[in-house]
């Protein structure tokens, strides 16, 4: 299944470009007008490809690549075969990425399935107001009162409710439904995210339970990232906060009262429980538990699976169940398992013994 129906093709660059937009030194054998159109890891690449070295682990793989370009270190440089030319980074995997940006800019954004303007099939009221340059695709509808920016793309089916509001050059997933929402601009929502709708709030009592009004907004600031399937709900007493620069993985659940900071990074299946605060550039690994009214300090990065049911400092290192300094966490499941060795060599002496 080789033909590249979904991949749209790049002009490439040429050595010295990516030698450039890499902050690499200049090759060492010019090779004018060579160009490179295309991107692959070390056991995919063609010559015409460009890739990335950075880890001893794949040492056969650099061996073996038959790529044209790999960007690496100065001591791994030595790895590669001849006929792939190495240039010579301090950080391989970043300097790849800021070259694939350059070859491939319209991978950075998802696209619109036409040009801008209003596809037959979708409905916006009346009383919407959309800048020039907006693009709604087939089945998507656009509530009275909703204000959409230039250069943003509404998705199939997706539903822009009343009164929400949308920032310039956005993308906005098919089946999404954006409801009590403020979006500023570059967001980019995937598929099927639901945000806005009611927080979970009940009191509970013997004789049913009582659900609590939720009133307030989702305030989605400039450039952040939403992937498929995540879930945002609306404030109860004050707004769901997402913070500029924030990226969220697919399936993530943000509960009510939510306060995340900026540039935070929030991996797949993580869970968010109602009120807690998330400072900047706090990174909470797949699918993390929060407990309510939980604050997670500026920087600290919790490690995968982990339950967090009380504050985090600023810039710890926190993991396990419940959430505790990396360092305590580990040390514990070392004891632990020595003691489990222990019990069963007990065990097997005794056995040993009664037969």
């Amino acid at each position: 299944m080789s033909e590249p129906v979904f991949l749209r093709h790049s002009d490439g660059l040429t050595l010295d470009e990516i030698a450039a937009a890499a902050g690499a030194a200049a090759p060492v054998a010019p090779q004018p007008g060579r160009r490179f159109a295309g991107i692959a890891a070390l056991d995919h690449a063609a010559p015409g490809d460009l890739t990335f070295f950075e880890n001893r682990n794949y040492v056969a793989a650099a061996r073996a690549t038959h790529a044209g370009c790999c960007l690496t270190t100065a001591a791994l440089a030595g790895t590669l075969p001849a006929h792939t030319v190495a240039l010579v980074v301090a950080e391989p995997y970043r300097a790849f990425v800021t070259v694939a940006r350059k070859m491939f800019p319209h991978a950075l954004r998802p696209s619109a399935l036409r040009a801008p303007g209003v596809f037959a099939g979708a409905h916006v009221d009346p009383a919407a107001r959309l800048e020039d340059g907006v693009a709604i695709d087939p089945g998507a509808v656009v509530g009275a009162g909703a204000e959409i920016g230039s250069g943003t793309a509404i998705g199939a089916t997706a539903v822009i409710d009343a009164g929400v509001r949308i920032g310039r050059d956005c993308s906005i997933g098919a089946g999404v439904v954006l409801a009590n929402a403020l979006v500023g601009d570059r967001v980019i929502i995937h598929p099927g995210c639901q945000i806005g709708q009611d927080g979970f709030g009940f009191v509970m009592g013997a004789q049913g339970h009582l659900k609590v009004p939720q009133v307030g907004r989702v305030i989605i600031q400039d450039d952040v990232e939403i992937g498929a399937g995540t879930t945002v709900d609306r404030g109860a007493i004050r707004d769901t906060i997402i913070g500029e620069g924030t990226k969220i993985d697919n399936l993530v659940q943000v509960g009510h009262n939510v306060c995340i900071g900026r540039h935070c990074i929030l991996v797949a299946q993580t869970g968010i429980a109602g009120s807690s605060t998330l400072e900047d550039y706090v990174v909470l690994g797949a699918r993390v538990g929060l407990n309510n009214n939980v604050t997670v300090g500026e920087g600290a990065h919790i490690a995968a699976t982990s339950n967090v049911h009380g504050d985090v400092p600023a810039g710890a290192r926190w993991g396990g169940t419940p959430a505790k300094p990396v360092k305590e966490w580990f040390r514990e499941m070392t004891i632990l398992n020595q003691l489990a060795r222990r019990e069963m060599s007990a065990r097997r002496k005794v056995e040993g013994a009664d037969e």
